[in-house]
């Protein structure tokens, strides 16, 4: 009976892990989707941000309140899944507390992980409290409606299940080790679950194993299922923020990115020793001509994509954004959440249709991000600065913008106005250079 136990356990271990495996894959394939950008410069610079932001967390304690309860989810989360490695040990060889033999030091790990467990709880709730009672704005815009509010919440129960699950495992086990139960050996410190523990006392010793038994499987399972749930939850950054922060742009915010053809064409126009009739030089190896800015998903790079999917979804980007402060209709956490969805389309687009993507007639601009969404943005970086895990809403918004720009030359009035008085006037202003100071005289 022991043995159809391991194996069982042997088995949801291997497919959890392996549906997890094919995830991550699938998720490797979308993002690799995107153009091709070099980021291997600076790697001095981009690890010192990788250690301080994703495993700092430094930019999250800006704002003290989340800051501080998302270090205690985060690093309560993670210390407490140390212990996974103990139950998958003594669910596939049939032991129990495996690593007991460290005497106090296990006894010191085993109270640690209590002690924050209650943290993740009491953290958790108060998460929970803000985004439901309270109504903290950033949390109810219209982008959050549906399933991203149903996935916040969902992410909490998750958290608070799990480590209430853990919590009742120990108190059976504590109150079983008192009864000197055979196969539970008296190691480990209990500071939380042995008050627990006392809901139990008048149980019968069969049943603190059901009990804990049933605790330990609910525990394990529940771990598997959270591991595979993160590919379809804001919570995927847990796995891509150190990646994100890593090929995060190590240059000034205010610089902006170059389109190499058009770099080439202003060097050739200020070369006074370039042919101006000299005909482009062909390149066999393009099938089809460059196109500028991006429309859809493909046409962002890499980064960009690995940004979306790394969005929180925490709203401080939109918190900050002037033009949605105003009332406009611009929102940077929604312009990822957008690119992560049509992102999403794309790929099961291209799982229907055995690994070819078949037009749909759609694309990210105008069936998910509109034209006035875009030309709100005021160019000012906000969202940048704000964003806890280096993600750059204003690198697609330029992008796109672009495209409208040099694709279909549908800039707004305002814009077309002054880039035709800058060629004409050498200025935004619509006056001529030799009336300029005209002012003087007045």
């Amino acid at each position: 009976m022991d043995y159809l136990s391991n194996i069982l356990f042997a088995i949801i271990l291997i497919a959890g892990i392996g549906f997890f495996i094919k995830n991550v894959l699938r998720l490797s394939r979308n993002i690799k989707l995107g153009k091709d950008v070099v980021v291997n410069d600076n790697k001095p610079q981009r690890l010192k941000n990788m250690a301080k932001i994703a495993l700092g967390q430094t930019k999250m304690v800006v704002r003290p309140i989340a800051g501080f309860l998302h270090i205690i989810v985060y690093v309560g989360f993670i210390i407490i899944n140390l212990e996974v490695l103990e139950i998958i040990i003594d669910g596939l060889f049939g032991t129990h507390r495996i690593f007991a033999f460290l005497g106090n030091s296990y006894n010191f790990l085993i109270g640690s992980f209590e002690i924050l467990a209650v943290l993740v709880i009491v953290a958790v709730v108060i998460f929970w409290i803000r985004r439901n009672i309270i109504r903290i704005k950033r949390f109810i815009k219209p982008e959050m409606n549906g399933w991203p509010k149903n996935d916040g919440n969902l992410i909490l129960y998750i958290e608070f299940v799990l480590m209430a699950l853990f919590l009742t495992m120990n108190a059976a086990d504590y109150q079983l080790q008192l009864l000197d139960a055979p196969h539970y050996t008296k190691a480990g410190a209990f500071p939380a679950s042995q008050f627990i523990a006392s809901l139990f006392s008048n149980m019968s010793m069969s049943s603190l194993i059901i009990v804990e038994r049933t605790a330990w499987w609910l525990h394990i399972v529940g771990i598997l299922f959270f591991l595979n749930y993160l590919y379809y939850s804001k919570h995927l950054h847990i796995l891509l923020a150190f990646p994100n922060t890593y090929y995060g742009s190590v240059e000034p915010k205010g610089k902006l990115n170059n389109l190499e053809a058009i770099t080439k064409e202003v060097k050739l126009m200020m070369d006074p020793s370039a042919d101006p009739y000299a005909a482009p030089e062909e390149n066999p190896e393009e099938d089809t001509p460059e196109k500028f800015g991006a429309s859809d998903v493909q046409d962002l790079n890499w980064v960009q994509l690995l940004n979306a999917y790394t969005c929180t979804e925490c709203g401080r980007c939109t918190s900050s954004c002037p033009a949605n402060l105003t009332g406009k209709k611009l929102s940077p956490r929604k312009i990822m959440m957008d690119t992560r969805d049509r992102l999403e389309e794309v790929g099961k687009n291209i799982d229907a249709n055995k690994g070819v993507f078949v037009d749909d007639g759609k694309q990210l601009l105008g069936d998910y991000i509109t034209k006035e969404e875009l030309w709100a943005c005021t160019t000012c970086n906000a969202c940048v600065e704000e964003c806890p895990v280096s993600i750059s809403p204003l690198s697609i918004i330029q992008d796109m913008r672009r495209y409208l720009v040099m694709e279909q030359s549908a800039a707004p009035v305002e814009l077309n106005n002054m880039m035709s008085n800058i060629e004409n006037n050498g200025a935004p202003w619509p006056y001529n250079q030799m009336d300029r100071l005209n002012w003087v005289e007045e």
